[in-house]
């Protein structure tokens, strides 16, 4: 009689080693992905123009209703037109545009403020005060305590 294996120890050894070849899968993945982006920020670099702007109103919309040509539309994949994105619009020398701006620079555009950006098409990459520095905003924080402080604040004014 060949060896005597339990069927929970069968069971288990099998999904070890499915786990394994996913995360190995996935590990060649990401790597792919990862070159996959450097190559387009590389691109996007190349083509970047710095501009200055008046940013008139900033927000998180659909796509659908950003405002974006319908060239830009079409091209987005399936999965990704229900998101939504950091839109600006902003005044671009006599003409308004609606850019899409980088998520990790959204919350650092001033709206009603002129301001020189690093554009790479429709999408702003960076951005730096005309005039000065910018100032951030406050940020808010959230939560029971954050609110109890905020409202001890407001009494002792």
């Amino acid at each position: 009689m060949l060896l005597a294996i339990p069927t929970a120890t069968i069971v288990l050894i099998v999904v070890v080693i499915v786990l394994v070849a996913l995360v190995i899968a996935l590990y060649f993945l990401g790597k792919k992905a990862e070159t996959r982006q450097a190559e387009q920020a590389e691109q996007m670099e190349a083509v970047a123009q710095n501009v200055s702007m008046l940013i008139i109103d900033k927000k998180y919309l659909r796509l659908k209703e950003s405002g974006l040509p319908e060239q830009v539309i079409a091209q987005v994949p399936w999965y990704s037109k229900r998101a939504k994105l950091p839109i600006v619009k902003a005044k671009v020398g006599p003409q308004i545009m609606t850019l899409i701006a980088d998520n990790t620079i959204f919350d650092e555009l001033p709206v009603k403020k002129e301001v020189k950006a690093r554009v790479s098409g429709m999408y702003i990459t960076s951005v730096s005060g005309l005039h000065g520095k910018i100032q951030k905003d406050e940020e808010k924080k959230k939560g029971l305590r954050a609110w109890l402080n905020r409202k001890q604040k407001e009494l002792k004014k």
